[in-house]
């Protein structure tokens, strides 16, 4: 078993746990959260595993998502379903289908949704990990259909004024240095877990 002190000290389970992208261990203590939190709630054990990656690419700020599920697609792993990329994302006017879709195609999933959000300045460039439903749009006061049994979410800007404007003059590089450390620690996830899986063997 891995020494989850050794890892990740400031893990607590069924809490939040932040790490900042300019942190050269995030993307470890980001991969071990996650495979914690699979392990706790049964997401091992066979049930199918969704990555519902939210966003858009007609939006700087708000492709967070999308980058995310393209890297994991081009990664070629096979842990997570991905859904939301570049090519094809998932955004305000085709959430509630692909949510059916996912209910409909597999039994009892486990849904992973990660989006891009915004917050306090000191907060900006935090990826966030914890328990439950994301509320995707809430940022921009939409009311969209919460889902999720985890949520991973990246804090791209200032929130509290003209969110729209500030999502498309959110910095490129900050978004896409976000996507890099979410989707690593998602690799690091799969190596955990392929891990994990030779052990049972």
């Amino acid at each position: 078993m891995i020494d989850k002190a050794q890892e990740l000290p400031n893990f607590l389970p069924g809490g939040k746990t932040r790490v900042h992208i300019d942190d050269p261990t995030a993307a470890k203590k980001f991969g071990y959260d996650l495979f914690a939190r699979l392990e706790r709630c049964g997401g091992l054990s066979g049930q199918p595993l969704i990555l519902l990656c939210i966003g858009t690419d007609r939006s700087t700020g708000d492709c967070l998502g999308p980058l995310v599920g393209s890297r994991l697609v081009s990664s070629q792993q096979d842990l997570f379903t991905v859904y939301g990329t570049l090519d094809n994302p998932v955004h305000a006017s085709n959430l509630h289908g692909v949510i059916e879709e996912i209910y409909r195609t597999y039994r009892n999933p486990l849904v992973i949704a990660v989006d891009a959000s915004l917050g306090s300045v000191d907060s900006v460039g935090f990826v966030t990990i914890g328990d439950g439903a994301l509320r995707p749009g809430a940022g921009v006061n939409k009311k969209l259909p919460p889902v999720g049994e985890i949520h991973i979410t990246g804090i791209v800007n200032v929130g509290g004024f003209m969110e729209y404007l500030v999502l498309q003059n959110t910095r490129l590089n900050l978004v896409m240095r976000m996507a890099d450390v979410i989707a690593q620690g998602l690799l690091y996830t799969v190596a955990l877990c392929t891990k994990n899986e030779t052990r049972e063997i």
